[in-house]
């Protein structure tokens, strides 16, 4: 198949974002792969055999095993659409580490809480708790609602109309009903900035940023996803169930929860210096 300029690029584009639009895609994965799509037919202009391969070859030149996979995702997506399925691309295999990189620890959680009640950051502590206490995506956070909070569950719907079940831990539901009475907020999204907008998962991202070098913290450890892996970690330590935390995180796969089960790179570390004396 041939896309011989840029308006035809664009017409395939837009009726590749109507298929995901019709299967329900997210707008965050939407974006991911038009971007994926558009960078493969703007530099090969074509769709064969050999352009997806030599496609495939720079990916694993320039980028991360993480991101080439979800080029390729992206493009054997665009083929689906494309009624070229028999043309998908394999992925990467990617090497799973022995261990978890970059979780934020119980102390640097512990302090960061407490910094941000010192200085009246309500929001922010909210955010991180949450997000600590139930295992939630960040782009599912930015979803929470006030009445979810008093439910004391959020459902999640997948694309399949699956639905997934978030709790909201009673003690972190008391106090957040405390303060949203405070705000007062009883209705609606309960992460808004100062203009009133919902908070988004970059805003969120940067002031997280920011956080660690208000406070001295290790930014390596500090961004939205540490606060889920420290959840999957602590919940394994205290009920150990991996298939009942599967369920909660949303994985399709235990085997993707498994790597809750190995320690941290710095929990390695320590041990490695505290047993070793010979």
């Amino acid at each position: 198949m041939k896309t011989e300029n840029n308006s035809s690029v664009e017409a395939i584009l837009q009726d590749f974002r109507t298929y995901m639009e019709y299967r329900d895609m997210s707008e965050n994965t939407i974006h991911a792969y038009l971007y994926g799509a558009e960078q493969f037919l703007t530099m090969y202009g074509a769709i064969s055999h050999d352009n997806l391969m030599l496609y495939k070859c720079y990916l694993v030149e320039h980028y991360k095993p993480q991101t080439v996979n979800q080029r390729i995702r992206a493009v054997n997506c665009l083929l689906e659409s494309l009624h070229l399925s028999a043309s998908r691309i394999l992925m990467i295999r990617v090497q799973q580490k022995p261990f978890l990189e970059n979780v934020i620890s119980q102390a640097d959680y512990e302090y960061l809480k407490k910094c941000l009640i010192r200085d009246g950051n309500l929001l922010y502590y909210f955010v991180i708790r949450i997000m600590s206490t139930t295992g939630m995506r960040i782009s599912e956070l930015v979803q929470i609602q006030a009445e979810d909070v008093k439910r004391g569950h959020m459902d999640i719907y997948s694309k399949d109309n699956k639905i997934r079940r978030i709790y909201i831990p009673k003690k972190v539901r008391k106090d957040c009903l405390n303060w949203l009475k405070n705000i007062p907020r009883t209705s609606g999204y309960i992460f808004l900035n100062r203009y009133g907008d919902r908070l988004t998962p970059a805003g969120i991202r940067g002031q997280l940023k920011k956080f660690t070098v208000l406070y001295g913290l290790d930014p390596s450890v500090v961004y939205p996803h540490s606060f889920r892996h420290l959840f999957a970690k602590n919940f394994l330590k205290a009920h150990g169930d991996i298939s009942m935390l599967s369920d909660i995180l949303g994985h399709e796969s235990i085997e993707t929860t498994r790597i809750y089960l190995q320690r941290s790179s710095a929990e390695q570390k320590r041990i490695i210096n505290q047993v070793v004396n010979w």
